[in-house]
């Protein structure tokens, strides 16, 4: 039987349950065991995929294309096993397959409530996320004692009863703040967290404090005696400078054993030499890079977190400080590209809507005509093929149609935009059946022999997330070929994946998401190419 682990947040919100969480199952997974993670998403909406960065922060992209909360971007950098449409559920998704059963008639004429229909709907949707696990982690998003995410604390409560407590455990995470004037540590905000959950009927197995300094006995005695958990039990998770530090700090605190305790497993002991190698590498850093992150989302880091994360990947590998700017493009439409003066690269991720758009262009053109290394992720492809087509190729009105609907030379647009504009009755024959519909999730790329994309990947055929609806207008495929600008990735249907330009240092875009399939121990090949160029040109100026 799968064993379940509850992970639940008090206090205040934002507190790291998710670090917390997948921290937790990279070490029961070093232990040998099959684990799974879910995230409990209190909030209405279906999926994060129409909600602004600015409220959510980034959308990750599962292999499967599901549109999901970014901590499980957390989880597959921290654990081996991947994440899937079943690993994330909101209050919107649970009440929608509700609603659905009840117009088909599933509930028999029942009067539908949240107790049993909606909590019954949330246990199943637990139970199909942890299929084939021995232990499933979930983590049930908001704070304890938030209205919103009660039907989610109440079906893991059930869970709880109906399994018994040998097949589950409940960890609780809670602030244990300092108040500098005074000088003291205060427990009391953990104690009456603890209280809030006792109420709804969860006594919490183990307490995860968040401090600044690591908890003094004194502080873990008195809380294990106010909120009836055993002190050793009672874990501290202090503040650290790099986030990989977190698996060692646990496990040297019992966090995975008092686990395997619980669940009464078998399990070899914990292995994780691979996140001291990285934590090792870290401090071992020989030189350091900046790289301009043109965006439009960037007061606010969670928005770019899988691509911050991809660059440090990279940089660890190569003992590099990889110094991200975050730059708004509406910053460049204003002061112009003097604000990318003193980077070594330039980065432009991906993005939906009009704003900023002429501020990226200008920061491609500036790193194309400057030799300065580019990478154009999504957005910041096609935004480069643009620039290309209107400076390069003389096509002064090219522009993409998401943009610009009358574009004289739309290099960028829906498929079925320019299927019609073009009238090729092969090109609608192959490309009919995808139109104007959203690719997302995990597809097959074919990659060209003798390009940058193949020197970085190794292979001719690789699998990449997507999330984009807009595609390179194969109108053009001839036209930029011949002008300098090389396609070097297509995929299964002949839609463009990849553009570089051979007389550049390191210039190339890519239509999909690196990002996503990136981790610690495995850097990404493209980040890894990308950095390591900037260092030979940032170095090799030096020298000279």
């Amino acid at each position: 039987m799968t064993k379940y682990v509850f992970v639940t947040g008090g206090v205040v919100s934002s507190l790291g349950k998710g670090i917390t969480a997948a921290c937790l199952g990279t070490l029961l997974e070093s232990r040998g065991l099959r684990i799974k993670m879910i995230k409990l998403d209190p909030y209405i909406n279906v999926d994060p995929g129409t909600m602004s960065p600015f409220q959510h922060g980034e959308v990750f992209v599962t292999a499967d294309g599901a549109e999901t909360d970014l901590d499980l971007g957390h989880y597959e950098r921290f654990i081996r096993t991947k994440t899937s449409k079943n690993s994330n559920f909101t209050t919107g998704k649970i009440y929608q397959r509700v609603i659905a059963k009840e117009r088909k008639g599933e509930y028999l004429g029942a009067t539908v409530q949240v107790i049993p229909h909606i909590t019954d709907e949330i246990k199943a949707s637990i139970f199909l996320g942890s299929e084939n696990a021995d232990i499933c982690i979930v983590e049930i998003g908001g704070t304890v004692g938030d209205i919103e995410s009660l039907p989610f604390i109440e079906a893991i409560r059930q869970i709880g009863f109906d399994l018994g407590r040998e097949n589950t455990l409940y960890i609780h995470l809670t602030l244990v703040p300092f108040i500098k004037t005074s000088g003291e540590i205060k427990t009391k905000p953990t104690q009456h967290s603890v209280k809030e959950l006792r109420s709804i009927g969860i006594q919490p197995d183990i307490l995860i404090c968040r401090s600044e300094s690591p908890l003094p006995d004194e502080q873990k005695d008195k809380i294990a005696l106010f909120t009836n958990v055993n002190k050793k039990s009672v874990i501290s998770a202090y503040d650290v400078l790099d986030i990989h530090e977190i698996p060692s700090i646990l496990k040297a605190q019992g966090l995975d054993q008092a686990v395997i305790d619980q669940f009464e497993l078998i399990a070899e002991g914990a292995n994780i030499d691979d996140w001291n190698s990285i934590v090792q590498l870290k401090r071992d850093t020989q030189y350091e890079i900046k790289v301009a992150m043109v965006g439009k989302y960037t007061n606010l880091r969670d928005a770019y977190i899988s691509l911050n994360e991809a660059l440090d990947h990279a940089g660890t590998h190569q003992k590099t400080k990889v110094k991200i700017y975050h730059i708004e493009s509406e910053e460049i439409e204003s002061k112009g590209t003097s604000v990318l003066s003193t980077v070594d690269a330039v980065l432009v991720p991906g993005g939906f809507g009009d704003r900023g758009i002429e501020g990226k262009i200008a920061a491609i053109k500036f790193a194309r005509k400057n030799a300065i290394p580019y990478f154009g992720i999504c957005l910041g492809m096609q935004l480069a093929c643009v620039e290309y087509a209107r400076n390069v190729m003389g096509l002064a009105g090219a522009h993409s149609t998401e943009f610009n609907e009358s574009a004289e030379y739309p290099v960028i647009a829906l498929i079925n935009e320019w299927i019609e504009r073009s009238g090729n009755t092969q090109l609608r024959d192959k490309f009919s059946d995808i139109g104007g519909t959203m690719r997302l999730g995990a597809q097959e790329c074919l990659i060209e022999e003798n390009t940058l994309a193949y020197s970085c990947y190794k292979q001719s055929k690789i699998l990449e997330r997507h999330r984009h609806r807009y595609e390179f207008n194969n109108e053009f495929i001839d036209m930029f070929n011949k002008s300098g600008l090389k396609i070097s990735g297509k995929s299964i249907d002949g839609l463009i994946e990849m553009i570089e330009i051979d007389s550049h240092p390191w210039f190339f875009g890519c239509q999909f998401h690196p990002e996503f399939t990136s981790n610690p121990r495995d850097a990404h090949p493209l980040f890894v190419s990308y950095v390591k160029k900037i260092i030979e040109l940032k170095y090799e100026r030096i020298k000279n």
